[in-house]
């Protein structure tokens, strides 16, 4: 008597959802995330970044509460009392105050960039953020994602298809020569190391420095 094998066919070799319980939106966003990362948080110093008008509104309404959540619990009093003392010379000279306020958002930015494990490398002026964060925060304020999912699709198929095609084309010479070998062994680290890092950092919690959170291993 024969054992008939169940064999399974694997229409999707990739299967994203099956083993990172991820969806295609989640997998393009988390590759976003990736490329802004590499970034160098530069979102976080420039004038136009979330942070400085933040603390902008907060010195126009004298509330330091809408600043308080860029920073951690042990720098608040030092914040706090730097924007007491800043507001209290919000009417008097100009420069003298603007001096003061640069202050106050040099070290709300240096502070807030210690929470995020970067360096404080000085404010920066608007316009400075990478196109994926400006959209990012487009995204927010329009109350819609469709822009930020359609760029990181395409750029994301464009640089795997890439990738993908620089390999295939140099394994049919890869074994010609050893510089051969080694030309094909660099594309194929590059096609398999974006890979790699998608799978890393979907099956990651991240933390607010972009790297994995501490808090799940």
């Amino acid at each position: 008597m024969k054992t008939q094998v169940k064999q399974t066919t694997v229409t999707n070799p990739l299967k994203v959802e099956r083993f990172f319980k991820f969806n295609t939106r989640s997998l393009l966003l988390g590759f976003a995330f990736m490329l802004a990362s590499i970034s160098g948080f530069a979102h976080c110093d420039s004038y136009d970044g979330p942070v400085i008008k933040d603390a902008l509104k907060a010195l126009d309404q004298n509330n330091v509460q809408l600043v308080l959540k860029w920073i951690e619990p042990q720098q608040e009093k030092e914040i706090i009392s730097l924007f007491d003392k800043t507001y209290s010379l919000k009417n008097s000279d100009k420069q003298v105050y603007s001096i003061v306020e640069k202050h106050f958002l040099e070290t709300l930015v240096r502070l807030h960039r210690e929470t995020e494990g970067a360096p404080y490398t000085g404010l920066k002026p608007a316009g400075s953020m990478t196109p994926l964060i400006a959209m990012a925060d487009n995204s927010i304020a329009k109350n819609s994602v469709e822009e930020v999912v359609s760029t990181v699709t395409n750029h994301l198929e464009q640089v795997l298809r890439e990738r993908y095609a620089k390999v295939a084309e140099l394994s049919k010479t890869k074994d010609k020569s050893v510089e051969q070998g080694r030309a094909y062994v660099e594309a194929y680290v590059q096609y398999t190391h974006t890979l790699e890092a998608l799978e890393q950092l979907l099956r990651a919690p991240v933390s607010h420095s972009g790297g994995e959170s501490h808090a799940g291993h």
